[in-house]
């Protein structure tokens, strides 16, 4: 049997090599996912996405929208004077998971994505546990939505754009579509 390891396998410490060595010839590891047998729990590694970065104009005025309009919560905002930035990060009210890195745009190059970070697609996905309460709230605070509420398969869903342009959709699952059940939390949907 020839073991063929990624190119930077010398990287790992020989005690590495040796771990993906036995769960390969275990038959765990594999070329294509559907030969390898499930990995056992004690090998398998805990990831999540921490922040996605949104490239912002300024960070006061990105931090005005996040936190008045949106009624997102402050993470953190430090000045890193080595760069000359701040990092900045703003979470939804009541999330534990994924944050905004508010990322002022540095270069040239970056200022064409201000407002443009998905193309033109909807770039980002606000799912709430009250749909309406937050619709009729970003209506009142001057939030422009672009596609009215509409009852979908999974869910009522309204398209709406940031401060600079980026399309958002507002979102309230329905509590047996498969996000929702993900979550691990009650959405307490009353869909």
């Amino acid at each position: 049997m020839c073991l063929t390891l990624h190119p930077l396998s010398s990287t790992f410490a020989s005690d590495e090599k040796e771990r993906l060595f036995f769960l390969y010839t275990k038959g765990y590891l594999g070329t294509r996912s559907h030969f390898a047998k499930p990995i056992p729990e004690a090998f398998r590694m805990n990831q999540s996405i921490v922040h996605i970065a949104v490239v912002v104009r300024d960070y006061d005025e990105a931090l005005d929208f996040y936190l008045n309009k949106l009624d997102f919560v402050l993470v953190e905002d430090t000045y890193l004077p080595e760069q000359d930035k701040r990092w900045v990060v703003v979470s939804p009210p009541g999330s534990a998971g994924t944050t905004l890195l508010l990322a002022r745009a540095s270069k040239p190059g970056q200022l064409p994505f201000i407002g443009n970070q998905a193309g033109g697609r909807v770039f980002l996905f606000l799912n709430t546990d009250d749909f309406w309460r937050d619709y009729y709230r970003m209506i009142a605070r001057g939030i422009t939505f672009i596609r009215p509420p509409k009852e979908e398969g999974y869910g009522v869903v309204a398209v709406f754009e940031d401060l600079y342009g980026n399309l958002w959709d507002l979102i309230q699952l329905k509590k047996e579509h498969s996000i929702a059940k993900r979550s691990g939390k009650s959405n307490r949907s009353r869909i």
